[in-house]
């Protein structure tokens, strides 16, 4: 990293809940990620969770939308895709059989990254994923 800029460095996009803003996302993550051996770990992680908010929550109806934001540190790469919620159930993670035709995403952004957190408030999901930089998936850096 530049010895001017910050330790962490955050970025944040609001989308409009259509489905090819998922392709937008996707530009707008390798964009940033240019160069990184990340990068398309990134994407498919951004992608998952852009289309899960689209196809599950209020994000996809109406005006709906939903809000991206991307950290980076020195050792880790943070992904977080918040939803307008309205649903029912908060995301999960889950591991379905390999008939299964829904209910995969989140099974799949979990073997690809280090963590997944999924917060609830009264507005939405947020579904935040980690990339550690020095390790391999299911490692800590420390």
């Amino acid at each position: 990293m530049h010895e001017y800029t910050s330790t962490i460095r955050v970025w944040g996009l609001t989308c409009p809940g259509f489905p090819e803003e998922v392709s937008r996302a996707r530009r707008w993550t390798r964009d940033i990620l240019r160069g990184s051996p990340l990068v398309e770990d990134a994407e498919l992680i951004v992608s998952e969770l852009s289309a899960n908010a689209i196809l599950h929550t209020a994000s996809g109806r109406g005006c709906g939308s939903f809000h991206l934001k991307l950290a980076i540190s020195s050792r880790v790469i943070a992904l977080s895709v918040t939803d307008e919620g309205d649903t029912n159930t908060a995301p999960k993670v889950e591991h379905q059989d390999q008939e299964a035709e829904h209910g995969r995403g989140l099974g799949m952004v979990s073997v690809i990254a280090h963590r997944v957190l999924v917060h609830d408030s009264d507005n939405g999901h947020t579904v935040t994923v980690e990339l550690f930089t020095d390790q391999r998936p299911g490692g800590y850096p420390c």
